[in-house]
């Protein structure tokens, strides 16, 4: 059980790190087609980021879902750090 536990955690660290390097490569958008690297983070967080902006009100060109997914990600590993003690 503990281990599972543990590797959950990995899993919303990297998710976290995922997230975090989309937002990055947002601000530093190229003109040439995305790279392998750019497909796979956004192919990686999309599903978890989709969910989230259908329950967000649409605010225009600002997108909050990264923000809301870095808050319920934190809530998980507080919950899955509380398990494991």
């Amino acid at each position: 059980m503990q281990f599972f536990l543990i590797f959950i955690l990995n899993v919303i660290k990297i998710l976290k790190y995922a997230i975090l390097v989309r937002v990055l490569m947002s601000w530093i958008r190229s003109s040439a087609s995305p790279g392998r690297f750019t497909r796979f983070i956004y192919e990686a967080t999309d599903p978890f980021l989709r969910v989230i902006r259908s329950l967000l009100p649409n605010t225009g060109m600002i997108d909050f879902s990264p923000l809301i997914a870095f808050f319920l990600l934190d809530l998980a590993e507080i919950g899955i750090a509380w398990l494991l003690t």
